[in-house]
């Protein structure tokens, strides 16, 4: 697996988790004080998200950035 299909699968794990908490990509993004055209450019990979991102993107999941990189597959 490459980069660009490991911030694929990551993407997609990301969304999955958001969607599994019934949030619209909005709402995730306001809920965590995101711009949600950022946020929904992370889902989309348009961004390569970093650390502290990460971090704040999963606790605002309620999952640790172990627990999203696992669904990943990574």
């Amino acid at each position: 697996m490459n980069e660009n299909e490991q911030l694929l699968a990551l993407c997609q794990a990301l969304r999955a988790a958001r969607m599994k908490l019934g949030h619209s990509q909005d709402s995730y993004a306001d809920s965590i004080n995101m711009h949600r055209a950022y946020y929904s450019a992370l889902e989309r990979g348009e961004k390569n998200i970093t650390f502290k991102t990460l971090c704040k993107v999963t606790m605002g999941l309620g999952i640790s950035p172990s627990a999203l990189l696992k669904s990943a597959g990574l």
